[in-house]
């Protein structure tokens, strides 16, 4: 098997063996933090990472103070900056350092170099497409599967947290670092209504006091993808959006296990305050999977549990949007 990167070899394929598959992004990994700086610097810096946790009825939730998130936290993400900017997920305006590996359907895996997992993996479409799932869910199960149980793929929609809302891509990051994948048990059975259940799929829906969000869970892409259709149309229904406002985690262990918030806007009012009154915080994916990154010391020192829920409460849906939602599923179901 070929591991070396060069100039002319921008990434490597492995086509059919997810064993292989996982040793190239394993180099990839070790090769981008040898001769990349700026991916070196940033894995370095999660060494000064601190950490809050504040304890719910049944769940947690974890603060973290990371630096290095500064970026993607603060990016302007209105259609007159991305028109401005290049796109730095093109091939042709990455870092002349930057490897990737291939992987199907023309997405690559990159090495993120502003990482919150010790191991952060942003999965880009070759060719440059807005961000939208409803013509990509296979291709999240597809790349969940391929990456194994021990990596999650996460969604950020264009108004939801990502910092490329112009370039169609993925994350991926170790599983078990949202604390809501250790926890999703238990809150299911505390939180949790089964909706839709057989041998091949099942349906739950989650309200546990802060997130109104779906658990999907299935063997079965065919499946999965109907129930998610129904998902998307009734959040489309209720959202004046193109694409209605959601995140998703998504893992594979023997089944898929999705997980689908709906949000009601991008940012909580913190965000655009002034002076002291400000808290930089874009709540993405990973937030919603129970890790709250703060990029700046000053905003992380003076969060509470109350300032946790009031963010949370901000940016998810209300009980009675998840209502009206439910209703339609269940309607179509």
């Amino acid at each position: 098997m070929q591991t070396e990167f060069s100039e002319k070899n921008f990434y490597l394929e492995i086509k059919d063996n997810s064993k292989d598959l996982l040793i190239l992004i394993a180099r990839l990994f070790e090769d981008q933090l040898q001769n990349w700086k700026l991916a070196s610097d940033g894995y370095n810096s999660l060494k000064s990472v601190r950490k809050k946790i504040f304890m719910f009825d049944g769940f947690s939730i974890e603060a973290q103070f990371n630096a290095g998130r500064i970026v993607s936290s603060s990016a302007k993400v209105d259609d007159r900056s991305i028109k401005q900017r290049p796109c730095f997920l093109c091939q042709a305006n990455l870092p002349k350092e930057q490897k990737a590996v291939k992987l199907f359907d023309d997405y690559i895996l990159l090495v993120n170099p502003f990482p919150i997992f010790n191991k952060h993996f942003t999965i880009p479409l070759l060719k440059h497409v807005s961000q939208s799932i409803h013509a990509e869910f296979e291709s999240l199960l597809n790349l969940s599967s391929l990456l194994g149980k021990n990596y999650s793929v996460f969604y950020n929609g264009p108004k939801c947290g990502a910092s490329a809302p112009d370039h169609m891509h993925f994350q991926a990051g170790n599983f078990g670092f949202m604390l809501i994948e250790n926890e999703l048990e238990s809150i299911i059975k505390k939180y949790g209504q089964l909706i839709l259940f057989d041998s091949e799929i099942k349906l739950f829906i989650v309200s546990d006091s802060m997130r109104n969000y779906f658990v999907l869970k299935g063997n079965k892409i065919s499946n999965l993808k109907v129930e998610f259709d129904k998902i998307y149309t009734a959040l489309l229904n209720n959202s004046s959006s193109e694409e209605p406002m959601l995140n998703i985690i998504c893992n594979y262990t023997n089944e898929w296990t999705i997980l689908i918030f709906p949000r009601s806007k991008h940012r909580p009012s913190y965000f655009f305050e002034e002076n002291d009154k400000q808290i930089l915080i874009s709540p993405a994916a990973v937030d919603f999977g129970g890790v709250l990154i703060f990029p700046r010391e000053e905003d992380f020192k003076h969060i509470t549990k109350e300032l946790v829920i009031d963010i949370f409460q901000q940016v998810s849906i209300s009980k009675d949007f998840f209502d009206n939602v439910l209703q339609k599923l269940l309607t179509n179901n």
